[in-house]
């Protein structure tokens, strides 16, 4: 392993621990959320007398709600406390809310489950604005991009393994026993790991936490506003989470009517997405040589246009039925398994330098507010995606492929933008 290579952060604790607790979080996050919809969709939507559908966006707004109305004082309390007794209580509560929600498994307590769902956002919420402002604490800057990029693979390979462990929990006899006892034994996992995060220390020791959600939420912008370039690639990493929730939200339909693929085709559509996002991830230290630099963004914004309107190009017109190993062995379906790939790849290259950007361009002592700040953009650009494809996909009839198509589009005017971006943050490193 090569002294340089990100990978030996693996081997110290100032960030193994760390990665370990966020990686299960976003594990259980997605085994929980995923199991329960399943759950629900197959059978516990008549026993809450309610239809799928008003059950399944009720629960995907119960989830983010927490982001606009804790955000705020999640980021406060980033800055005020140190970050690693935060991380262990944030953890310490997942024991919590998962032993409840293991109890309301344990005996189909529907509505319960649902209202954990609140209390897994909030504390998502807090965990949050923790998770990007610590690295610049325990990482130098030399390491910034790296250690960006395992975050962002682990943060999306767990998205996917969760997901994935969902869906195989739902075809055994106790699935919802089963779920219960995963969903402690992960939180209690992630709560060990966080027990060996070391210390980190208080950025703003002198803040005074106030408790006013919507208006803390409303501050927060003001916040994140106060420097230009940095609102710009806060936008920017919003916009990408816009794109990748409209690809996500859109493949099992995508698969189904223009593949004719059944199930397996929806996972590999999502493990290729997947593994490319972490790639992407994975390939910006190497790219940035080691530095704070936004060389590969361009690049990456480039390459969602582009490959975007090939997924367009490349749908069959009438396609056959298919399955995994046909898309893999059939040279007119293997050509949107690339894109698809190559799309997550670029999303990659594009996402994590501006993460490291933003860490490095804020000040510590308002880092975790920044933070905070673009987890509620990010929210509000996934409901803004979700809004979007109901009206294109179902006022104005809009295909699926169509759909990418406009998205790659619209894509193409944020590529200025980061240009410009790039552009700026070169003149000052040369500067300097």
């Amino acid at each position: 392993m090569s002294q340089h290579s990100q990978f030996r952060l693996f081997a110290q604790r100032r960030f193994l621990p760390f990665y370990l607790t966020q990686f299960s979080g976003a594990f259980n996050d997605n085994l929980y959320k995923n199991a329960l919809l399943l759950l629900i969709t197959y059978g516990a939507g008549d026993v809450l007398g309610l239809s799928v559908n008003l059950i399944v966006n009720l629960a995907a707004f119960l989830f983010i709600l927490p982001f606009f109305l804790f955000s705020g004082v999640a980021g406060q309390v980033a800055d005020r406390y140190e970050m690693s007794t935060i991380i262990r209580l944030v953890k310490l509560a997942e024991i919590v809310i998962m032993g409840l929600a293991a109890v309301g498994l344990w005996f189909g307590w529907w509505g319960w489950l649902l209202v954990l769902l609140f209390l897994m956002g909030t504390q998502s919420t807090f965990f949050g604005p923790v998770k990007y402002a610590i690295l610049p604490k325990v990482l130098d800057d030399s390491e910034l991009v790296g250690g960006n990029g395992l975050v962002g693979m682990g943060t999306f390979v767990a998205i996917l393994l969760g997901t994935i462990a969902a869906g195989l929990i739902m075809g055994l006899d106790q699935a919802a026993r089963v779920t219960a006892v995963a969903v402690v034994a992960m939180a209690v996992a992630g709560y060990l790991a966080a027990r060996q995060v070391p210390w980190a220390g208080s950025d703003n020791p002198d803040l005074v936490v106030r408790v006013r959600p919507l208006r803390d939420t409303w501050q927060l912008m003001g916040v994140a506003a106060e420097r230009r370039h940095v609102l710009q690639a806060v936008l920017a990493i919003s916009w990408f989470w816009f794109l990748g929730a409209a690809y996500l939200t859109q493949f099992p339909n995508f698969a189904r009517t223009w593949l004719a693929g059944d199930e397996t085709v929806v996972t590999l559509l999502l493990a290729l997405f997947t593994i490319g996002i972490a790639v992407g991830s994975m390939l910006c230290e190497r790219l940035t040589r080691h530095r704070i630099s936004l060389t590969p963004v361009p690049w990456g914004a480039l390459g969602l246009t582009l490959f975007g309107i090939d997924v367009y190009l490349a749908a069959p017109e009438v396609p056959q039925a298919s399955d995994w190993w046909r898309l893999l062995t059939d040279p007119a379906y293997r050509r949107v398994l690339i894109d698809l790939t190559a799309i997550g790849v670029c999303g990659g290259l594009f996402i994590v330098p501006l993460y490291a950007y933003i860490q490095h361009e804020t000040p510590d002592n308002r880092r975790a507010r920044i933070i905070a700040a673009l987890n509620v953009i990010n929210a509000l650009f996934m409901v803004a995606s979700a809004l979007c494809g109901m009206l294109l996909l179902g006022g104005l009839e809009m295909t699926i492929p169509a759909f990418f198509l406009s998205l790659s589009l619209v894509n193409g005017l944020v590529l200025p933008v980061v240009v410009r971006l790039h552009r700026r943050n070169h003149r000052l490193t040369v500067d300097n």
